[in-house]
């Protein structure tokens, strides 16, 4: 899928078109799902049958208002192909970017993303301006915070369960040509939590997350946009993109290593620091070298690091059903004093390090938001705990169950998870954290009844039998190598070789 600009009357009559599919579907009375053409969703999901409306040609750039410091996109373009329109032509960047190149601007806004910048500005859905949307019945709408205000805050998140979004107008802010980069030291998970609030709290901070590497090791990394290289640095500007650099968490643990008790700071390239996890997914691609008991060190990374991009990761992951019974991927939202709790239980369940630590500041109730603030202080920020590995068991009936205790432990603690993972919810239990009067209640105003629920979409088959095909999948090294091929075709295919071609690094 490649990015393009297109016109005004160009998108309106793609829009057209698939108004008038939809209203097709409507007036039939079926369902219909919404093909995207891409997904970062570690879930299984539906791609075949015939109910599905396409919007993968939604992938154009309009324009940009430099004045209003906005630009109008379709929802198939991918946040690194945004950064690279609004920084060449106008030194600007969206105020939230999403850490994979490939999440696309419609999936940021009705997934919910929340990076390194959302403890200022939220979640990415809280940089959108405006929304365009073809109703299930076919309509086409407009949504702000003046116009179907409702909808607007509604959509947000609620995976397309409300309608089609065909156009986002995104908030954008003045780009800067480093991040410098701060590596601040912890080592407890108290300590990791005390820093985080201890940052969050300083104004000249434009990014704030932390990995902690076990529980007594850990870095929280604070950046500042910057346009000086140096800034009492003497060190050359660092870069993460190229297949001799680094991964960027390794980095990180070999810089506090190196400085236990000392803050360390270094220049990076903005485009660098905002897909500085592509490569290894975070540290999710270092269980690949487990999986096919290869050495994990830097010469095997750079044999491999064609396939070690997001992108690439991403189809290897689809092909095999291994993701959706032998490895944890959550993001898990919690209010600061539970965290330290948490992650103990996490530690005695899981045993899985690296965490990710990101502090997010929160959206309001009523909303299909991954990480629902009930009864929390909507003015206190929540802390993102990232956890991502394979799981202590490969029996299905097994995973199902840890996935099932984390729900009722997070729950317990006040906490709420990102529905692009493995949930397992009952439908009582998920309408108990969500407001399901209010969601029935924007779907009967604007006609979304014969759309699935959120419910629908992302919850998880308890009961789930293997077909033949799945079964042979999931024995080692089957699955593996078959993702890895579907991998390295789409590595070769034209459309990924353009992409690489545009990219901003």
């Amino acid at each position: 899928m490649n990015t393009t600009q297109k016109s005004a009357e160009q998108h309106e009559n793609s829009v057209a078109e698939l108004s008038a599919t939809v209203r097709q579907f409507y007036e039939r009375g079926e369902r219909f799902r919404i093909r995207h053409g891409s997904t970062n969703s570690t879930r299984q999901t539906a791609t075949k049958g015939k109910h599905f409306v396409d919007t993968g040609s939604l992938s154009a750039i309009l324009g940009l208002d430099t004045t209003r410091q906005t630009c109008l996109v379709e929802p198939n373009v991918p946040m690194d192909q945004l950064v690279k329109y609004t920084l060449a032509h106008h030194g600007l960047i969206p105020s939230v970017v999403m850490e994979f190149p490939g999440i696309t601007v419609g999936g940021g806004f009705s997934g919910t993303s929340a990076e390194s910048s959302s403890f200022r500005y939220g979640f990415f859905d809280r940089i959108i301006v405006s929304v365009e949307m073809v109703l299930a019945n076919g309509d086409v709408v407009h949504c702000s915070e003046d116009e179907n205000p409702d909808l607007f805050h509604g959509a947000a998140g609620a995976m397309g369960t409300l309608g089609v979004v065909t156009l986002l107008e995104v908030q954008l802010k003045p780009a800067r040509t480093y991040v410098q980069t701060s590596y601040h030291p912890v080592t407890s998970v108290a300590d990791a939590v005390g820093t985080v609030r201890k940052l969050a709290i300083d104004p000249s901070i434009d990014y704030l997350d932390g990995i902690l590497f076990s529980q007594k090791q850990g870095a929280i990394i604070a950046g500042r946009l910057s346009d000086s290289s140096s800034e009492g640095n003497d060190e050359p500007s660092r870069t993460f993109s190229k297949p001799n650099d680094p991964w960027f968490y390794l980095h990180v643990q070999d810089t506090i290593r190196n400085h236990p008790s000392d803050i360390s700071t270094e220049a990076i390239p903005l485009a660098e620091y905002l897909f500085r996890y592509d490569r290894g997914a975070f540290w999710a691609a270092r269980w690949a070298f487990d999986y096919f008991q290869t050495p994990f060190n830097s010469l095997t990374r750079r044999l491999f690091d064609s396939l070690m991009h997001t992108r690439i990761l991403y189809k290897a992951q689809d092909a095999t059903p291994l993701s959706a019974s032998q490895y944890m991927a959550q993001d898990l939202g919690l209010p600061f004093p539970r965290v330290e709790e948490f992650i103990n239980y996490a530690t005695r369940t899981f045993g899985i390090w690296p965490l990710w630590l990101c502090p997010l500041k929160p959206t309001p109730h009523p909303t299909i938001n991954p990480f629902p603030a009930s009864g929390h202080n909507a003015a206190e920020l929540l802390l993102n705990v990232g956890l991502w590995g394979p799981a202590p068991t490969k029996r299905r009936d097994q995973f199902v169950q840890l996935n099932r205790d984390l729900e009722e432990k997070l729950t317990a603690l006040g906490g709420g998870k990102a529905l692009y993972a493995h949930t397992f919810y009952t439908e009582d239990e998920f309408w108990r954290i969500y407001d399901r009067e209010w969601y029935d209640a924007l779907r009967g105003k604007y006609g979304a009844t014969s759309l699935p629920s959120v419910y629908d979409k992302v919850k998880g088959s308890i009961d789930a039998k293997k077909n033949m095909r799945n079964r042979v999948l999931e024995m080692r090294p089957v699955g593996g190598a078959y993702g890895v091929l579907k991998a390295i075709r789409y590595r070769y295919r034209s459309e990924y070789r353009e992409i690489r071609r545009e990219a901003p690094l």
